[in-house]
């Protein structure tokens, strides 16, 4: 075959146009992937160029011996959870709401997704403020409500901590999964719509058997980010609280950043980085599959 007939080969010009695309993937995204697997089996304070291998005496300590790794594990798995459920919930709602003939409704989509535009770290400026129980704004509105019982030290007391963290993460990703819900949405056939109506379907047997599942495949990119999002939680808790009070909002991805950049071990916060590397793949993999298994099963 002539050079010019390799040339327009379809693969041959899909590798010339994905090879630049994929030559920055490998140098900025899979090196330093490979590269903190293979420090989370080194001991490295950063400046030494000397990296000893230590086995897997990082990951033993951080299972055994680490006091705020399990911590750090079960607010994770909490975080993810509530990630699971009230984002999509919220931006389904959201969704299903500004999808019908409003007035402005445009306007409406873009208050709701302004949030997801604004730095995670400038959210937690914003209602570290609106959390200040003195001077704070949630503060003035129950004080104004004659509501003075319920004002909490929101951040500073950790039984309510990381839920009031949450809060703040959730005004801020509703937005996203509202935009992939009403994009959703236009695959929604008006037709069988209508035929259901015809029938005398209600608005809940609507959604329930048309709505939701042309949403399916939306509905698992949007738990799949949501998943991903959450376990890599990290800007808006080191904003608000830090990891604190006591370590009831430390999340593994900032316990990870903890041990690397305040007292030099590197290769004990990129064992912690892998930990929670093989947890995202423990869990969005399978989901994947089960979704995939069962959309050919219906098929």
């Amino acid at each position: 075959m002539s050079l010019r007939n390799r040339t327009h080969d379809p693969r041959v010009q899909a590798t010339i146009l994905l090879a630049p695309a994929m030559l920055i993937y490998a140098i900025f995204a899979l090196y330093p992937m490979l590269n903190v697997v293979v420090l989370s089996f080194q001991k490295w304070n950063g400046l030494d160029p000397q990296r000893p291998f230590v086995g897997l005496a990082n990951y033993q300590y951080i299972f055994t011996q680490d006091p705020v790794f399990w911590v750090a594990f079960r607010n994770t798995v909490i975080w993810t959870i509530m990630c699971v459920i009230f984002p999509p919930m919220v931006g389904l709602l959201l969704a299903l709401g500004l999808n019908q003939k409003l007035f402005a409704r445009n306007t409406f989509r873009a208050i709701f997704y302004l949030p997801v535009n604004i730095a995670p770290i400038a959210v937690a400026a914003m209602w570290k403020w609106m959390y200040d129980p003195f001077f704070g704004l949630f503060t003035e509105i129950l004080t104004s409500m004659g509501l003075q019982n319920w004002i909490q030290d929101w951040l500073g007391d950790k039984d309510i901590a990381l839920y009031s963290v949450f809060v703040a993460f959730l005004w801020q990703s509703v937005g996203f999964s509202m935009v992939l819900f009403l994009a959703g949405l236009q695959n929604v056939s008006q037709t069988l719509v209508e035929a259901a109506r015809i029938d005398g379907a209600g608005r809940w047997n609507i959604f329930r058997y048309v709505t939701l599942p042309a949403l399916r495949t939306t509905l698992t990119i949007v738990l799949v980010l949501s998943v991903i999002s959450s376990l890599k939680a990290f800007d808006i808790v080191y904003g608000l609280t830090g990891g604190g009070p006591a370590q009831s909002t430390q999340m593994l991805a900032l316990w990870a950043f903890t041990p690397a950049m305040q007292i030099f071990d590197f290769g004990r916060g990129a064992a912690i980085s892998v930990v929670l590397l093989l947890i995202t793949i423990v869990v969005v993999i399978p989901y994947l599959r089960w979704t995939q298994k069962h959309e050919e099963a219906e098929q």
